[in-house]
């Protein structure tokens, strides 16, 4: 019998092989869009804990750190279109504002096309803190590329276009 992973009480997923520079160069065989879907998948789900787990700033979770995020892209925005570009709920998002509002990290205003509703943005502290989340990111990322070889560090680069064409096609 298989064992099984300890969360979901379902057989843990196969260890993707990985590749060599030979297989991955432009002339290989175009790979299966669902194989790689899954794997990517795979390594997001274990990179973004990796990050989080690094960070000093312990009262920013992963869904305030998008918020912000959302924020900094797109804002100002109504609470509705936060909620809409998170593709979380309205009641969910509106504590969630309350919250960061309460932390100092957002400012209100009114909508001047609806004098009824308000506008959500960045303040300054708020800036302030994805900056520095972001560097703190970003660093930890630079060390861990730093230790790969350099054909897999060539192979991450020439990867990024089309990881940023994914997120552009999903915004």
């Amino acid at each position: 019998m298989a064992p099984s992973d300890t969360t979901t009480g379902h057989p843990p997923e196969p260890a993707p092989d990985r590749p060599g520079p030979a297989e991955l160069s432009a002339g290989s065989a175009a790979a299966d869009p669902a194989e790689l879907a899954g794997r990517l998948r795979a390594v997001i789900q274990h990179l973004l804990p990796v990050l989080r787990g690094h960070s000093t700033h312990r009262e920013l979770t992963p869904s305030r750190t998008a918020a912000l995020a959302t924020l900094d892209a797109h804002g100002p925005l109504r609470v509705s279109e936060l909620a809409a570009r998170m593709n979380i709920a309205l009641s969910t998002t509106s504590r969630m504002v309350d919250l960061l509002d309460d932390r100092g990290w957002i400012a209100r205003r009114t909508d001047p096309v609806d004098q009824r509703a308000s506008l959500i943005s960045l303040n300054d502290a708020g800036r302030a803190l994805l900056r520095a989340v972001r560097r703190e990111t970003t660093g930890l990322l630079a060390e861990r590329i730093g230790r790969l070889p350099p054909d897999r560090q060539h192979l991450l680069r020439a990867a990024l276009p089309a990881l940023e064409e994914l997120v552009d096609d999903a915004g």
